[in-house]
């Protein structure tokens, strides 16, 4: 006769301390970041996270319109950051200590969603964003139905109060472990092809190369005026505009801006994250958006291409009205 072996139960919410430590560090450490060991919500100081938000901006999924908003008024923008990084701490420290336990896997799912629709499609080598945000929602729903179990506040707190209690003990609920289970996958695999083509057909990466879009291009009472915006790159430096022409329907140069030249561009900014002269180039960061002037652009009636020349040697161009 074959013996059965049995084992106590492992507590749910103790399988998964270490899940719930990790992603909770990963969110008190964004605090812990931008205000212990450098001050990242200074609007005046370099790296000012609400920059590193309008990076965001280009190809976000559903949230654009908010971002667009927030970035394109720079108080609203600076509270908003302070919410966030206070919403990260308050998520991150409690879910490490296990302290309402379940409310705060709520916050670190939102948390989470925000950062995988608004960035999910940066990473220039891994998709770190994507990753970051997809590894958050499952994280926090995990930890959800786990509850905190017997290493967490909750649990100490939970003896005769029924409110903490229920934070620490597991949820006993099949369909919603499947539903929540095939909903965040598929939530994954939708992303990953929205963003990076990663399930099917070609892969795509906006992170690898710097893209300009140019509108609204024209000459009028002797200024070329035209609208700029950096759509995709590497969101850790800007791209460099080291060129600015005019082309005939020859392809005759006939008006052209180099080096320091461009420094003699009028920029009028958008949003936070700024287009800016320098000493050889214009400087572009990504999710910048700008009207350049240039003056004393005199020419007959014709047609004419405006040509924008990167560091890197990419080109842009738009026809102008004149």
């Amino acid at each position: 006769m074959q013996k059965e072996f049995t084992t106590p139960a492992t507590p749910a919410g103790l399988i998964v301390l270490s899940l719930r430590l990790v992603t909770g560090w990963t969110y008190f450490s964004a605090f812990w970041r931008r205000l212990v060991l450098e001050n990242k919500l200074d609007p005046d100081a370099p790296g000012y996270i609400g920059e590193k938000f309008n990076h965001f901006l280009p190809q976000a999924l559903g949230i654009k319109p908010i971002i667009q908003y927030l970035v394109s008024h720079p108080d609203l923008l600076h509270r908003s950051m302070w919410v966030f990084t206070i919403a990260e701490a308050i998520a991150g420290l409690c879910f490490m200590f296990g302290l309402m336990t379940r409310w705060m896997s709520v916050l670190v799912v939102s948390l989470a969603a925000g950062i995988l629709l608004g960035a999910g499609w940066l990473g220039t080598t891994c998709l770190d964003e994507w990753q970051i945000g997809v590894l958050g929602i499952a994280a926090g729903f995990t930890v959800f139905v786990a509850g905190g179990g017997p290493v967490s506040l909750d649990h100490i707190f939970g003896r005769g109060r029924r409110f903490f209690y229920r934070q620490s003990i597991p949820l006993q609920n099949k369909k919603l472990v499947i539903t929540g289970a095939i909903v965040i996958t598929f939530l994954t695999l939708f992303t990953n092809q929205y963003f990076h083509g990663g399930v099917w057909g070609t892969l795509h990466n906006g992170s690898i190369r710097p893209v300009l879009e140019i509108s609204n291009a024209r000459i009028q009472k002797g200024e070329l005026v035209f609208e700029i915006q950096r759509t995709e790159g590497a969101d850790v430096y800007g791209s460099f505009l080291i060129g600015v022409q005019i082309e005939n329907d020859k392809g005759e140069i006939v008006f052209s801006k180099t080096g320091a030249g461009l420094s003699a561009a009028s920029i009028v900014n958008s949003y936070v994250a700024k287009v800016k002269g320098s000493k050889y180039s214009l400087v572009i960061p990504l999710g910048a958006k700008a009207v350049l002037r240039f003056k004393d652009v005199w020419m007959p009636r014709g047609n004419y291409v405006l040509r924008l020349i990167d560091v890197s040697g990419l080109e842009w161009t738009a026809t102008i009205d004149k």
